[in-house]
């Protein structure tokens, strides 16, 4: 069953468009990632699907339910996460949770085991004013008033961004635990390593949709070798493989560079020695599998930092 039928949704603000024609959909059940970088269009879709930004063109439903025609009983359907904390900072924990629980007719007793696994964490500062949450714990305060009211499905728009890694961990490991128990969830990220947590991804870029895949199937669609390059002087490895006669990309990746070869059968031992006369006597240089991040990289070959043809 379909829980998300997305086709050709756009939206345009004058002449600029937030978001190009889109097509996908979304299975119940489905942990499904909307990944890439801030600007892409991402809040402008989940907008739109939580009802509170009219479509440009297109049509979407949710759980059946048409986002324009069927808007209000459509909101008693949906959970929603905004990417900026928009819950009441002076009330505490316990009062966000009651106000968010009434305005859908229900009780924090009669649901509590939506969000038992959530709100534990948050019961014993339950007397605390939100503003004084920390990140982690406001996101699991938004999370538990998102789904006080048993939505059908659930709409995070990045919900851990500025959030510390372990919060971070935490958090995607309470939405795993959603999705198994049946619930529909939607969640953008600027996180690469975040799409792997993901049923499915959609890679998205300046209102365009990419790609949409199994983060497997995204990794194996990356077309050329790839190999990592590690050097205590990162920049004369940088140039050096630049002017290398099989260059097609190279980027810093964390401590590394990651380059990849325009050949089929790339030669490490090439490589290394195209190094080490251009002066990086250390490098390491090993062929490693692309990540979700790499193949966002291949699609998108103007970005600043990479060089290649495109």
């Amino acid at each position: 069953m379909t829980a998300v039928d997305i086709k050709a949704l756009e939206k345009r603000f004058g002449k600029t468009a937030a978001l190009e024609p889109v097509t996908f959909s979304v299975a119940e059940g489905e942990l499904f990632g909307l990944i890439g970088p801030d600007g892409a269009g991402k809040t402008t879709l989940f907008r739109m699907l939580a009802t509170l930004v009219l479509p440009t063109g297109g049509t979407a439903t949710v759980d059946g339910l048409d986002v324009v025609r069927d808007y209000r009983e459509l909101r008693n359907r949906l959970g929603y996460m905004p990417g900026r904390f928009a819950l009441y900072q002076d009330l505490t924990v316990a009062e966000n949770l009651k106000f968010f629980a009434s305005i859908f007719g229900a009780t924090i007793e009669s649901n509590y085991e939506m969000i038992r696994d959530i709100y534990g964490q948050l019961e014993p500062f339950r007397d605390r004013r939100a503003g004084a949450l920390s990140g982690g714990m406001k996101q699991k305060l938004a999370l538990s008033c998102a789904l006080i009211h048993r939505p059908r499905v659930l709409l995070l728009d990045e919900p851990t961004t500025g959030v510390d890694a372990v919060s971070r961990l935490e958090f995607w490991d309470v939405l795993t635990r959603l999705r198994d128990s049946g619930l529909t969830i939607l969640v953008s990220t600027p996180y690469m390593d975040e799409a792997a947590r993901c049923d499915r991804v959609a890679l998205i870029q300046d209102g365009h949709i990419l790609e949409i895949n199994t983060p497997t199937g995204i990794e194996d669609s990356y077309p050329l070798p790839l190999l990592s390059v590690k050097s205590s002087d990162r920049l004369t490895a940088k140039r050096a493989l630049e002017r290398f006669p099989f260059a097609y990309s190279v980027y810093p990746f964390g401590e590394e560079l990651h380059f990849t070869d325009s050949r089929a059968e790339p030669s490490v031992s090439e490589i290394k020695t195209w190094l080490h006369e251009a002066g990086v006597a250390d490098a390491e240089v090993t062929v490693i599998r692309a990540g979700i991040e790499d193949v966002f990289m291949h699609r998108m070959p103007t970005v600043e930092g990479q060089t290649g043809v495109a």
